[in-house]
């Protein structure tokens, strides 16, 4: 007697050819997706670089365009320095034109980092000196060398600071 399984099953060498050809046919169509699925994701990683190198210089344009209105009030002040004698009038010009400046990047979101008086943070200070000092608790900021900048809770620039410490007996 046969074994009535072997006789229903057909010889793996038999695979019809309709069958292969449609197979075939799959593989290549599913190739030829998958190319250009890669060709699509690679198009829109350009774009997309490309629409935040475009949204950098629109920003780095519209800040420029901020600015220039305060480095044409420097021009001006430095010119009136060159042909004036008043110390005073000059001095006037410059903090008004430093006030436009910190208008300007207050309108950017950017801030200066408090200092002076205020407890060191190393987040948002770097601490160049230390010095003695009896009037003021250890690890208060006692000078600000370069002031430090903040945009949001970006660190632009640290704040180099001079630094309070107990005075040695």
């Amino acid at each position: 007697m046969t074994d009535p399984k072997k006789s229903d099953e057909a010889p793996e060498s038999a695979v019809e050819p309709d069958a292969l050809a449609a197979a075939l046919a799959e593989v290549e169509r599913l190739q030829d997706a998958r190319l250009r699925a890669a060709a699509d994701l690679e198009n829109f990683r350009k774009r997309t670089a490309k629409e935040m190198e475009d949204a950098r210089a629109v920003a780095r344009e519209s800040l420029l365009k901020a600015l220039l209105p305060v480095f044409d009030n420097l021009e001006r002040a430095i010119q009136s320095a060159q042909m004036s004698t008043d110390v005073r009038a000059i001095n006037d010009g410059l903090v008004l034109v430093q006030r436009q400046f910190l208008d300007v990047l207050g309108s950017e979101g950017i801030a200066r980092v408090a200092t002076v008086g205020e407890p060191f943070n190393p987040l948002v200070h770097e601490a160049i000196q230390q010095v003695e000092c009896s009037d003021r608790k250890p690890g208060t900021i006692v000078a600000e060398v370069q002031p430090g900048y903040v945009q949001g809770d970006r660190l632009m620039r640290p704040a180099s600071v001079v630094v309070a410490k107990a005075k040695v007996n």
